[in-house]
């Protein structure tokens, strides 16, 4: 498996300086959280976009995917949902990313099967954009739909092979749902994994990987277990948590945790 750390945990530093952490701790690639906040979103003209996959590609470091903020399964008109997933899939184009994430968004006034109607009717019209680029988007484990089973269900109702999940191990885990029942519902759709640890299911402020209480040796052995070889990013979010310790303390001993459950499950 390749390693990769989100920008949402560094949020606002500049791309050089992203490059160069993932370079000096033994990172293979970066998922770019796709915010106007950050160096990268869709409103980056051409030459901008071409100037950074250039940046990536000299450093040596993948763009993993572009994590963006579409919710695909909210109340209201379709058009503006869509076109926002098809602004994600045209920068990841550029930028040589494999992947963006959209989040599910439900609420609470929808039923679910009605939640995933509108998540897999959506999905469905931007999975032949994404496929005419050579993206796949990726429905995260997260809010309304944050089991591996929720997500399924929209992902079953889609069937597009350019529509996937990704695995997020703190949300099915605050779910109720143990690992080896997320993998098996999202393994046939399964882009990539993002490992985190928090203190509690109270308390999700981001720690160290390894010092909380998520169950990340389990996840990692599950998916060696069942010869997957994608990517496991750590999405470290300090952008919401901005007293937690800065990442790029953090990203060595990280890096070699992930290494040791990668041995040990091996």
């Amino acid at each position: 498996m390749k390693l990769a750390f989100s920008t949402l945990g560094v949020p606002g530093l500049p791309l050089p300086h992203v490059l160069r952490l993932a370079a000096e701790h033994g990172y293979h690639g970066v998922e770019l959280r796709a915010h106007a906040e950050e160096p990268v979103h869709p409103g980056l003209d051409d030459v901008r976009r071409a100037e950074i996959a250039a940046e990536f590609e000299a450093a040596g470091v993948e763009v993993l995917g572009v994590a963006g903020y579409a919710r695909v399964a909210e109340p209201g008109d379709d058009d503006p949902v869509v076109a926002e997933i098809r602004s994600l899939l045209e920068l990841a184009r550029d930028l040589g990313a494999p992947f963006v994430r959209v989040f599910p968004g439900g609420t609470d006034v929808q039923a679910p099967e009605e939640a995933d109607a509108v998540a897999a009717r959506r999905l469905g019209t931007a999975a032949e954009h994404a496929a005419d680029l050579g993206v796949r988007l990726l429905l995260e484990t997260h809010d309304s739909h944050r089991t591996g089973a929720a997500a399924m269900r929209v992902l079953g109702l889609v069937g597009h092979r350019n529509v996937g999940a990704l695995w997020d191990v703190m949300h099915p885990w605050l779910g109720g749902e143990q690992p080896s029942e997320t993998y098996a519902a999202l393994a046939p759709y399964l882009g990539y994994v993002q490992v985190k640890d928090i203190a509690s299911p109270s308390d999700t402020t981001p720690l160290p990987l390894g010092a909380g209480v998520l169950p990340l040796a389990d996840c990692v052995e599950v998916l060696s277990r069942h010869g997957w070889d994608g990517w496991l990013c750590w999405e470290y979010e300090r952008r919401w948590y901005p007293e937690a310790a800065p990442l790029h303390d953090l990203l060595t001993a990280g890096r070699d945790h992930l290494a040791r459950l990668l041995n040990d499950s091996a």
